[in-house]
């Protein structure tokens, strides 16, 4: 979205601080008056749960949501953006506002999220997660609509490569691959007792032989690695790679070590747009751990950490009216409820109206900023900072 310029509200109906809570306000009507259409989108993606980067049906029924969402033609949707199912739905603001001389015109973007989990479904609420992010982009142009004049985890492989032979005829004439890779995991274990709470080491080996009467000539491992920040993320790294390495050594082994094409940042925390976030969230009823956990708390595996590399963004959770935990089929079926509505929307509201701070508070919006940077360089990103 491209809700024009970073200055406040001044003038005309929506003069002052109280103008921006009936924008506010607006855009929850906005949202509940969509909430028949919002719900069905929701209901259409889990009901047909699909794999990351499969999501075909998904795609067509958001793509869909937007070409058709009233008024006729206000969404520009570009299907298939930059991956086969992925999209893009853009709303500029009147034409009035885009003649505004505007310095530096102010980007706002929800994103969505609608993969499944194998086996059990929507076990993780993305179906909830793409309804949030299509409520909040709809409540933040109804509200702007009304306006009379302008205003990780890091994935790694491992391969070992050995020597086969007959393992009862001529074990000696191998170099038997599946102990390289039952070493490093074994490597791994032992490791644990010096990593970080707040480390996470996840790993699987994928191939250890073909025959048990033939040595393995080769064998593979895939890692998941997650910290708090790069910078720990980067330590860990290190200390597997040498748990890999010292594997190979003890086999006769050789081995490669390939990073994930796609790693997941953690995601950079902005005090600022938090605090927005939770003033909002607390006005519809929200309630909310410490500050500090929200802040510091774990984020998960998400590639939206990535995002926050890029531009300044958070990423809350939500309840959505159950006790069931993540990646079980009891959150499953929770994910796909009636109860979960309320709570989706009312979430949806809250990032709405944060969006519409950020657009009408200009000192809000330079604190992001600053906390911005300063994230960035304690995570050494200095670099991507203008």
């Amino acid at each position: 979205m491209r809700p024009g310029e970073e200055r406040p509200l001044e003038g005309g109906a929506c003069d002052g601080g109280s103008e921006l809570e009936l924008l506010k306000l607006r855009a929850a009507e906005y949202i509940n008056e969509a909430a028949e259409r919002l719900g069905a989108l929701s209901r259409a993606i889990w009901s047909q749960p699909e794999l990351a980067y499969e999501e075909h049906h998904a795609h067509r029924v958001l793509t869909h949501f937007f070409e058709r969402e009233p008024p006729a033609a206000s969404w520009a949707v570009q299907p298939h953006y930059l991956l086969p199912t992925a999209f893009r739905a853009e709303w500029e603001p009147p034409e009035a506002w885009a003649r505004s001389p505007a310095p530096r015109p102010l980007h706002l973007g929800f994103l969505c999220e609608y993969d499944a989990l194998p086996g059990i479904g929507h076990a993780c609420g993305h179906n909830l997660i793409a309804e949030v992010g299509a409520a909040a982009a709809l409540g933040v142009r109804g509200a702007l609509e009304c306006l009379p004049r302008p205003p990780p985890p890091v994935k790694v492989t491992v391969k070992y490569y050995g020597k086969a032979s007959h393992s009862a005829a001529y074990p000696w004439e191998g170099l038997n691959a599946l102990d390289a890779a039952v070493l490093a995991y074994n490597n791994l274990s032992v490791f644990r007792q010096q990593m970080k709470p707040t480390w996470r080491v996840h790993g699987i080996i994928k191939n250890g032989g073909v025959k048990p009467n033939i040595i393995p000539s080769y064998s593979e491992l895939i890692y998941y690695f997650r910290a708090p920040s790069m910078k720990e993320l980067q330590v860990l790294t290190r200390r597997a790679e040498d748990c890999f390495r010292a594997a190979a050594l003890a086999s006769g082994c050789t081995v490669e070590i390939k990073g994930g094409a796609h790693d997941y940042y953690n995601v950079l925390p902005n005090k600022s747009l938090w605090k927005a976030y939770m003033e909002n969230g607390k006005k519809l009823g929200i309630e909310f751990v410490s500050e500090d956990t929200m802040l510091n708390g774990p984020s998960g595996s998400t590639d939206f950490g990535n995002v926050t590399f890029v531009v300044p963004g958070i990423h809350p959770y939500f309840y959505i009216g159950s006790n069931a935990l993540n990646h079980t089929e009891q959150y499953t079926e929770a994910a796909g409820s009636q109860e979960a509505q309320f709570y989706t929307l009312r979430t949806a509201k809250a990032l709405a109206m944060t969006a519409l701070d950020v657009i009408f508070k200009p000192e809000l919006l330079e604190k992001i900023r600053e906390d911005f940077k300063l994230k960035l360089q304690e995570e050494q990103f200095t670099n991507a900072v203008e």
